[in-house]
């Protein structure tokens, strides 16, 4: 007896199938809302103007995050320009130098603190961007070329995370040091005034006190000269805070030639430069891993080629540093380091093994 698909009952109508379980598709369960990538990319075809359409749909997506961003920085500008401050004014401090930058025109400010605005919101919304960018690629790969891009991308981030922390707490303000030292190695004449020990003025003058170190309870009105700095240093009343001083620091003239007082515009952007290309060269141990993946370079010729390896970091450093050899001398090791990481890293995780094949090949 023939029964009805959707009933136990006894089928009397033409047209009528025999039931078996297989004829109902399984239950999909509820929508994900996370895009999943095809198991195979050739089960997932578009047309170039659907390609179009994605790739606009991402960019837009892309910039969903940027510029919203860019307006809280915007707002946060002054707290982002000081953190870039920061280490020029420790070493002016040290030095007894003013910690003022200077600007020479009047919007010059402004636009610099829309340009750091605009440079912190990509930096921070760069993940959002890579994810859009993994969405439009990411179907067209096979899954074990996918897990190159999940072996690189995260050690891409801890590379760069890596080098901006080296940069700016140890490279940078070591690199200020060197360049106000060498900047203030041309010395003048001082202007010298020699007296008898034993002769006394007739009329009095006044004298400010010697002192190493700040006085406990300064009154507003007090100064002294801070030694060995030379550096004169004034207490005035906080109008907004009782019982409170502030201390104004005044760099007197020296026997310097040069009064090394910056540009903010030239500092930032030395400083930005630095950051972009101290992150690009950090990048080499995963250009040498790729490589590697790649059969385009070997474990043996790395090491047997260790010299003009020295040589290129060499290069990189005296491009990606300022004029001088101590600059160059500090990121040449770290560069070597990261040639040696790559020849590590590439030796530990080799292709065959993210692919699961002898021949290893992307």
């Amino acid at each position: 007896m023939i029964r009805s698909a959707y009933s136990d009952r006894p089928c009397r109508y033409r047209g009528c199938y025999p039931v078996t379980p297989n004829d109902f598709p399984p239950d999909p369960g509820p929508p994900s809302r996370m895009p999943t990538m095809p198991h195979n990319p050739e089960d997932f075809r578009m047309a170039f103007g659907d390609h179009l359409e994605e790739l606009r749909r991402r960019i837009i997506m892309g910039l969903l995050a940027p510029i919203p961003l860019a307006f809280i920085f915007f707002f946060l500008g002054d707290w982002l320009l000081l953190w870039l401050m920061a280490p020029l004014q420790h070493v002016q401090l040290a030095y007894g130098f003013s910690q003022q930058l200077q600007v020479l025109s009047p919007p010059e400010f402004l636009i610099l603190k829309i340009k750091v605005s605009i440079i912190a919101a990509l930096i921070f919304s760069l993940p959002w961007i890579l994810w859009q960018g993994w969405l439009f690629i990411g179907p067209g790969l096979y899954p074990k070329e996918r897990r190159f891009v999940h072996f690189l991308v995260p050690g891409s981030v801890v590379l760069t995370a890596s080098g901006v922390c080296l940069m700016y707490f140890f490279m940078l303000p070591l690199m200020l040091e060197v360049l106000m030292v060498i900047g203030g190695s041309l010395e003048t004449p001082p202007h010298l005034i020699q007296y008898e020990p034993d002769t006394a003025p007739t009329e009095g003058l006044g004298s400010l006190p010697l002192l190493t170190e700040e006085p406990l309870a300064p009154k507003p009105g007090d100064a002294w000269v801070m030694m060995p700095d030379g550096t004169l240093q004034i207490a005035v009343a906080e109008p907004e805070l009782a019982n409170t001083v502030r201390i104004i620091q005044l760099p007197m003239e020296g026997t310097n030639a040069i009064m090394q007082v910056f540009r903010l515009s030239s500092y930032i952007n030395f400083v930005l430069v630095l950051l972009l290309g101290i992150t690009v060269a950090f990048q080499m141990p995963l250009v040498i891993v790729l490589l590697g993946w790649l059969n385009i370079v070997n474990i043996q010729g790395l090491k047997k080629n260790r010299k003009w390896a020295l040589l290129v970091c060499g290069i990189l450093a005296a491009i990606t540093t300022p004029a001088d050899v101590m600059s160059m001398f500090l990121m040449l090791i770290p560069l070597y380091m990261l040639y040696e990481l790559g020849i590590l890293v590439l030796q530990l995780v080799p292709a065959s093994r993210l692919t699961g094949n002898a021949e290893g090949r992307p």
